[in-house]
């Protein structure tokens, strides 16, 4: 820094990351030219913690901004500043292909078209303005950095109106929120030697023991406080959760890193399908031990989930379910319709969109690989929008930054249906076309 300061250059918001290496590009060349690089982003990827009204506030108002080649989270938030602070700016996407011509242009056949079309149908179809679009997430994804990658921006952008997740995501993803570290590791290190040195494996990423202590820590002493001593649906336990995590990561002045405060913020309900099964929910059990009385109430779930997909049908709207995965939160998602037709003798016929992202296999019989026309005997879905549901058999780490990128790119944000809002409006609706099926 100090040589910038002896040119003249102001480095009054320049921000050092001791824990975190500078980007990095090294680029081997052969004979023939031909060149192979490799990029780390490294401090690059932080780049939307600089905010341009930083420097308004501090009386140094750009006249023209640049936002230059940088991470896609740092290149979006700036221009959105620049652009409500009105002031003009230049957007350079330097050497990058736009995800959406790479998969409008170059994904064909097989599993390449299959997630062409899955991109195509969330982006065209799933993301009208009337359609309410439910996200159920399985596997290890915010670990991965899915959270804030992909989850945050979709729930922002007003992509996704409800979630049904596993808790070990939700769990994960609060690691983040407080300011805590995952990192890359080697899936061949001997898991003996891991456990000797206090590392956690979850397959390529390490993280500390401690990361595990101190998030068991926070949400301890949160359900301790007098607002979670009742029975409530997991949507309401969550959102608690994410007003305390919101507020951690204000006081770190770490940005927006947590799927939860996210969702808190933008009023959307997170459900999980298995409250127990996970490190959360056995804190919660640890504290009934202790004489406290927070129970998370999965009648309450089956209810609220219900009655958000039959409200948005009387209203004269569409219901969309986007799957990463499979597992109980699947089933959890598409039960609503059984839940409204068969438990409930309501008139509906099922979901109108769905797709999925998974690497089961149908043939097994297992509920992760249940393909869409097997769910139509179910009344899980409409047989008459068979055509507008999809199956992509690739990895969610794979699919779900391709198809966020490409809705991103070619939809304008929708605007916020904050269903958390609704809940009771919507389970009004639902009680109302209940009470004319009895006798």
């Amino acid at each position: 820094l100090q040589y910038l300061r002896d040119l003249d250059i102001a480095t009054d918001h320049i921000r050092t990351l001791p824990e975190t290496f500078t980007a990095q590009a090294m680029i081997t060349t052969d004979l023939d030219n031909n060149q192979i690089t490799a990029f780390h982003p490294g401090a690059m990827g932080e780049s939307q913690v600089n905010s341009v009204q930083d420097a308004v506030a501090a009386g140094k108002r750009p006249a023209l901004g640049i936002v230059a080649p940088d991470s896609r989270e740092g290149m979006l938030h700036h221009a959105r500043q620049f652009a409500e602070l009105g002031i003009p700016f230049i957007f350079d996407l330097g050497q990058a292909i736009l995800t959406s011509k790479l998969i409008d242009g170059t994904f064909q056949a097989y599993n390449s078209g299959r997630l062409r079309e899955a991109a195509q149908l969330f982006t065209e179809k799933m993301l009208g303005r009337k359609v309410t679009v439910g996200l159920t997430l399985t596997g290890a994804l915010t670990p991965a950095g899915l959270g804030m990658s992909c989850l945050i921006p979709l729930i922002e952008a007003g992509f996704v109106d409800w979630i049904i997740s596993t808790g070990a995501n939700l769990y994960h993803d609060t690691h983040f929120g407080l300011g805590l570290a995952m990192h890359r590791g080697n899936p061949t290190e001997s898991d003996v030697l891991l456990r000797e040195d206090g590392v956690v494996r979850i397959y390529d990423i390490f993280f500390d023991y401690d990361v595990l202590l101190s998030t068991d820590a926070f949400f301890r002493k949160i359900i301790r406080a007098p607002e979670f001593q009742r029975s409530m649906s997991s949507a309401e336990f969550h959102w608690l959760c994410g007003k305390y995590v919101a507020e951690r990561e204000r006081i770190l002045g770490i940005g927006s890193k947590s799927l939860l405060s996210a969702a808190y913020r933008c009023g959307v309900p997170v459900y999980t399908s298995s409250p127990g099964d996970s490190s959360i929910g056995m804190n919660v059990a640890a504290l009934q031990l202790e004489g406290y009385s927070c129970v998370i109430d999965p009648n309450a779930d089956v209810n609220e989930t219900a009655s958000i997909v039959l409200a948005a049908k009387r209203a004269g709207g569409e219901s969309a379910i986007c799957i990463m995965g499979g597992g109980s939160p699947k089933n959890f998602a598409l039960q609503t319709e059984p839940q409204i037709q068969e438990v409930l003798g309501i008139d509906e016929k099922g979901h109108d969109y769905f797709l999925q992202v998974t690497d089961a296999r149908p043939d097994t019989g297992g509920l992760s690989g249940a393909t869409p026309a097997e769910a139509v005997s179910w009344g899980k879905i409409d047989p008459n929008r068979l055509p507008d549901a999809v199956v992509c058999y690739v990895d969610s780490t794979i699919a779900l930054p391709l198809i966020t990128s490409y809705a991103l790119a070619k939809k304008k944000p929708r605007k916020l249906k904050r269903l958390y809002d609704q809940r009771a409006a919507n389970l009004a609706v639902l009680r109302a076309e209940f009470a004319k099926t009895l006798p």
